[in-house]
C-alpha cells in the first residue's frame, strides 16, 4: 500500500472513530454503516484524483460532488433527475429535511429516534468532516490540523449528550494518533527506506553554528511523544473542570419514530424549558380550555410522564410500543368499579405558538377527537404526535375522568401487580443513601403506604421548610436529591423528582408527571393556561385508584382532596378543617427575615430575599475555588494553542536585539579595570567585540533557517551556510533585495566562524526581516498562517523537552542514589560463601 493510499485510509478511519461518539444519540447505529460506506467512496474518489493526478483544489471538489451525488441518491432521490442529479428541487429537500432536523434535535432527548431528517445530519456530517480531513492531511499533506475537524465532531456529540463516555474519546484520540503518526512515516519514506533495530537512535546532527543544537530523538519517536503527551493534556484537563452533567432538570419524556403503529417511541425533552418559562415575565397563553366541570382545581394537564429513574434524572422508558389513537381508550390500569368517578366533557385550543409532540390531556382520557399524525403510547396513556406534528394551533376534544378516591380506599389498597412493583419501584445502587433515611426518618408512624405518601407530601409542603424559588439552580449529578433536601428550596422539578424518589426507596410505585395546572379562569367562562401553568407533580400508584396525584411543591397548584381528608388514623380534634379552601395554598413555615407570602410567592410579588455578607444567599452559586480552577482551566485551554506562536515571537526578539555593550566579571583580584577605572569593576567590552560579533552573527543565521523551517523549507545541516542559504533562495522563490540578504548573512556567518578576526556583524537583523519578508511575500496565504500560528521550527521546544528528560533519566540511572541504592541491595544480599 502506498503512502498517500495508507494516509487516506487513515483519514477515514479517524473520522469514522470520532463519529463513534455520535452513536449514543440516536435508538438505532445502522446509520454509520452507511456512512461508512459512502465515505469509502468519497476516499476512494479523493485516492484516484490524486493519481490522475489533478490540482489539489479540483481534487476536493470532486470529491464534494461526489458526495453531494450520494446523499442525493440516499435522501432525495425522487426530487433528482435522472434519480441522480442534484436540481432545485433536490436542494429544496435538502433544506426542508435540514430544518426538520434542527427542529428534531431540540425537540427530542437521547437517544433519539433515528428519522430521516436525523440520519441526514449524521450521515452529511461524516461526508463533510471527513472531506475536510481528506483535504488536510492527504491533499494538503498537513495531519496536525486535521485534528481541529475532528474535535468539532466529537463536541457536537459530547455538547449534545451532555458528556460521552471516555472510551468515545479514546477512540477519536487514537484515530488522530495514528493519522499523525501514518504522516509521519509518509514523510520518512520520501527520504529513502526507513530502517529500524536495536542499538541507540541518533538525533539530529549537532548544529554546526553554535552551541545548543545538539542531538535530538528520531522524528517518529518525537511525535509518539508529544501525541502521549497532547492525550494526556486533553483527559487531565476536562477532569479538572467541574462536571457539567445532567441534572434534575434533565428529564426525558418520549415520541414517536417516522409514524406508522406498532413502532417504538422515542425521546423528548419536555422538562428542558420548563424553568424558563416559569421564569419569564409575561405569562404568555399556550391553550385555553372549556369543561363541564366544576371542579377545576382537579383538571391537571397532563403532558408526559416520566418512568426511568438513574439516581440523577428521570425520563421516558425508551422503546414503548405505539398505536393508532383507538375509540375509546383502554380502561385504566388499577382503576377499580368501587371508586368514585365524574365524566368530563373538555373542550382545548392550542395557540399558535405553542408547538409539542405531546397533547395536553386531563388524566385520565377516555376519549380524544383530534385531526392529523396522532399515535397512542398505552403504558403512559399518552398521545404523542407522528413525524413533525405538533399541537400548533391544533384543536380537540377529550372525555376524560374525575377519579374521586377516598382516604380510607387509599389506605386500604392492596398490594400492586408484582410486575408492576418491580418496574416502578427501581432505585439504582447511585442513590445517595440520605434519601432513603429521610423518607423513612419523615415516614415514621405511617401504617401504610398511603400514610407514607401523605407524610412525605406534607413534609415538602409545610412541615419541612421548604421554600419554592424558580432561581435555585438545577443541581447536577446523583446527589442533587440530596442536595435539594439540604437546602431545601427549589421548584416544581425538585419537589417532584424528590418525593417520587423518596416514595422509590419506600417500596412505593412512583413516576413522574410533567404538564399545566388547571390555569386561570376568564370572563367568558374558559380556562387559560400560560407559559407560569407549566408543573411537574408525583403520580404514586395505588391499587383500586390507579395512578394517583400528589402536590409537594409548596405555593403551586391544589393538594388534592384524599390527602387532606381524614385518615384511617386519628387525628387531633384541635386541628383544622380536614377539608380548607381549594383556594388557598399550603405555605412553608416563615424563616428569619423572610416575610413573603405564599400568596406573594405565587405572582412573583415577594421583595428581594435578603443579602448575606459576600453579596448573595448562602449557597448560590459556585465556591470561588470552583471559580478561580475553572477560570484558570480556561485560560490554559486557551493559551494552548497560542504557545507556539508566543514561543517563536519571544525567541525571534532575543536573537534580533539591538547590539549592546556586554558586561564581563574579572576572573580576578586586579585584573582589568571598569569603565570608570575602579579596580575590580566589571569589564565593558565594545560593541564589535569578537566574541559578541560571532554570537549575533550565529543568532541571527538560526534565526533565518527557522524563518525558512516555518514556511516548509527544512534546515539542513550538512550544507555549509552558503549552500544552505542559496537553497532557502531557491525553493523560497526569493528574487532582489531578499534574496540578497539572505547571501550576506551566509557569508557573515562564514566570516564569524572561519575568519582570524571577525568583521562586525552590521544590520544583520535587518537583512534577516528582508528574508522573512520575500518569504511570505512568495508563499500562499495558508502557509502565511501557518508560519504564523503554528511555525513549525517549535518543534525545537520539544526536541529540547527531550533531551532534557533523557538526561535527568541519565543522571537519575548514574547518579549517587542509585549506586547508594546497589551497595545498600548488595549489603543485604545473602553471602554466597559456603560453610
Amino acid at each position: 500500500m502506498s503512502g498517500g493510499i495508507r494516509l487516506a485510509v487513515c483519514a477515514a478511519a479517524a473520522t469514522l472513530a470520532a463519529a463513534g461518539a455520535l452513536l449514543p444519540l440516536v435508538d438505532r447505529s445502522v446509520w454509520i454503516v452507511q456512512a461508512a460506506f459512502l465515505l469509502a467512496i468519497q476516499t476512494s474518489v479523493g485516492v484516484l484524483a490524486r493519481r490522475v493526478p489533478l490540482a489539489r483544489a479540483l481534487t476536493v471538489a470532486v470529491q464534494a460532488l461526489v458526495a453531494l451525488l450520494l446523499l442525493t441518491v440516499v435522501f432525495a432521490r425522487a426530487h433528482a433527475i435522472g434519480g441522480l442529479l442534484p436540481g432545485p428541487d433536490v436542494f429544496q429537500e435538502f433544506g426542508q429535511l435540514l430544518r426538520e432536523g434542527a427542529s428534531d434535535v431540540g425537540r427530542y432527548a437521547i437517544p433519539a429516534p433515528t428519522t430521516t431528517a436525523i440520519r441526514l445530519l449524521l450521515v452529511g456530517g461524516v461526508l463533510v468532516i471527513g472531506l475536510v480531513v481528506d483535504a488536510l492531511a492527504v491533499t494538503y499533506r498537513s495531519a496536525a490540523p486535521a485534528g481541529l475537524p475532528l474535535l468539532a465532531l466529537y463536541s457536537v456529540a459530547a455538547g449534545l449528550a451532555e458528556g460521552t463516555d471516555w472510551l468515545w474519546f479514546l477512540a477519536a484520540a487514537a484515530g488522530y494518533l495514528l493519522l499523525l503518526l501514518a504522516e509521519g512515516r509518509d514523510r520518512l519514506a520520501q527520504w529513502g527506506r526507513v530502517f529500524g533495530g536495536g542499538g541507540a537512535r541518533p538525533g539530529p546532527a549537532a548544529h554546526p553554528l553554535g552551541p545548543g543544537q545538539g542531538s535530538a530523538i528520531a522524528p517518529v519517536r518525537t511525535g509518539r511523544r508529544i501525541g502521549a503527551l497532547a492525550l494526556g493534556i486533553a483527559l487531565l484537563v476536562p477532569a479538572a473542570l467541574p462536571t457539567m452533567d445532567s441534572g434534575l432538570l434533565q428529564a426525558h419524556g418520549q415520541s414517536t419514530g417516522e409514524g406508522g403503529t406498532g413502532g417504538g417511541t422515542g425521546a423528548v425533552s419536555p422538562l428542558v424549558a420548563l424553568q424558563d418559562s416559569l421564569r419569564q415575565p409575561e405569562n404568555r397563553e399556550v391553550l385555553r380550555y372549556r369543561t363541564t366541570t366544576q371542579n377545576t382545581a382537579d383538571l391537571y394537564l397532563r403532558i408526559v410522564t416520566l418512568d426511568q429513574f438513574d439516581g440523577s434524572t428521570w425520563r421516558t422508558s425508551p422503546g414503548r410500543p405505539v398505536t393508532a389513537v383507538p375509540n375509546p381508550l383502554p380502561t385504566p390500569a388499577g382503576l377499580a368499579p368501587g371508586v368514585r368517578t365524574v365524566p368530563v366533557n373538555t373542550s382545548v385550543a392550542a395557540s399558535g405558538s405553542y408547538a409539542q409532540t405531546y397533547l395536553p390531556l386531563p388524566y385520565p382520557a377516555e376519549q380524544v377527537r383530534i385531526g392529523g399524525r396522532w399515535q397512542y403510547e398505552p403504558e403512559g396513556r399518552m398521545v404523542v404526535g407522528g413525524h413533525a406534528q405538533t399541537t400548533r394551533g391544533a384543536s380537540y376534544r377529550v372525555t376524560s375522568l374525575l377519579v374521586e378516591p377516598t382516604a380510607a380506599q387509599l389506605a386500604a389498597a392492596p398490594a400492586p401487580p408484582q410486575q408492576l412493583l418491580r418496574e416502578y419501584t427501581k432505585v439504582p445502587g447511585s442513590l445517595p443513601a440520605v434519601v432513603a433515611q429521610t423518607a423513612r426518618k419523615v415516614t415514621a408512624g405511617a401504617a401504610n403506604p398511603y400514610q407514607q405518601a401523605v407524610k412525605l407530601q406534607e413534609w415538602f409542603a409545610g412541615d419541612g421548610g421548604f421554600r419554592y424559588d424558580t432561581e435555585v439552580r438545577s443541581g447536577s449529578g446523583p446527589d442533587a436529591i440530596a442536595r435539594f433536601l439540604q437546602a431545601k428550596e427549589g421548584f416544581c422539578v425538585h419537589f417532584s423528582f424528590a418525593m417520587a424518589a423518596m416514595a422509590r426507596t419506600l417500596g412505593i410505585p412512583a413516576r413522574v408527571a410533567v404538564g399545566f395546572t388547571p390555569g386561570t379562569p376568564q370572563a367568558d367562562g374558559s380556562m387559560s393556561v400560560g407559559s407560569k401553568d407549566a408543573h411537574a407533580w408525583p403520580e404514586l400508584y395505588f391499587e383500586g385508584a390507579g395512578w394517583t396525584r400528589f402536590e409537594p411543591t409548596p405555593s403551586r397548584g391544589t393538594p388534592p382532596e384524599y390527602t387532606v381528608a381524614e385518615t384511617p388514623a386519628g387525628s387531633d380534634p384541635g386541628a383544622p378543617s380536614a377539608r380548607p379552601d381549594r383556594s388557598a395554598a399550603p405555605s412553608a413555615p416563615a424563616r428569619p427575615g423572610d416575610d413573603c407570602t405564599p400568596q406573594l410567592k405565587k405572582v412573583d410579588g415577594c421583595p428581594a430575599l435578603a443579602q448575606q455578607p459576600g453579596g448573595g444567599r448562602a449557597g448560590d452559586g459556585p465556591p470561588t475555588g470552583t471559580v478561580t480552577a475553572v477560570v484558570v482551566a480556561a485560560l490554559v485551554v486557551l493559551l494552548l494553542p497560542v504557545l507556539p506562536m508566543l514561543w517563536r515571537r519571544r525567541v525571534r526578539a532575543r536573537r534580533l536585539r539591538p547590539a549592546s555593550a556586554s558586561v564581563v566579571q574579572p576572573s580576578g583580584p586586579g585584573q582589568g579595570e571598569g569603565a570608570a577605572g575602579r579596580p575590580g569593576s566589571p569589564a565593558v567590552l565594545p560593541d564589535d567585540d569578537p566574541r559578541e560579533t560571532v554570537e549575533r552573527t550565529l543568532a541571527a543565521w538560526r534565526e533565518l533557517t527557522d524563518s525558512a523551517w516555518d514556511y516548509g523549507i527544512l534546515p539542513d545541516d550538512a550544507q555549509t551556510p552558503r549552500r544552505a542559504a542559496a537553497r532557502i533562495v531557491r525553493i523560497g522563490a526569493l528574487e532582489g533585495p531578499s534574496a540578497e540578504s539572505a547571501v550576506r548573512v551566509a557569508t557573515a556567518v562564514e566570516q564569524a566562524l572561519y575568519a582570524p578576526t571577525p568583521r562586525p556583524a552590521g544590520a544583520l537583523a535587518a537583512e534577516v526581516e528582508s528574508v522573512r519578508a520575500g518569504l511570505r511575500a512568495a508563499a500562499g496565504r495558508g502557509a502565511r498562517l501557518r508560519a504564523v500560528l503554528a511555525p513549525r521550527s517549535a518543534a525545537r521546544v520539544a526536541w529540547a523537552c527531550s533531551r532534557r528528560w533523557s538526561a535527568a533519566l541519565e543522571r537519575l540511572r548514574t547518579g549517587r542514589i542509585v549506586a547508594v541504592w546497589r551497595r545498600a541491595g548488595g549489603a543485604l544480599r545473602p553471602s554466597r560463601q559456603r560453610g
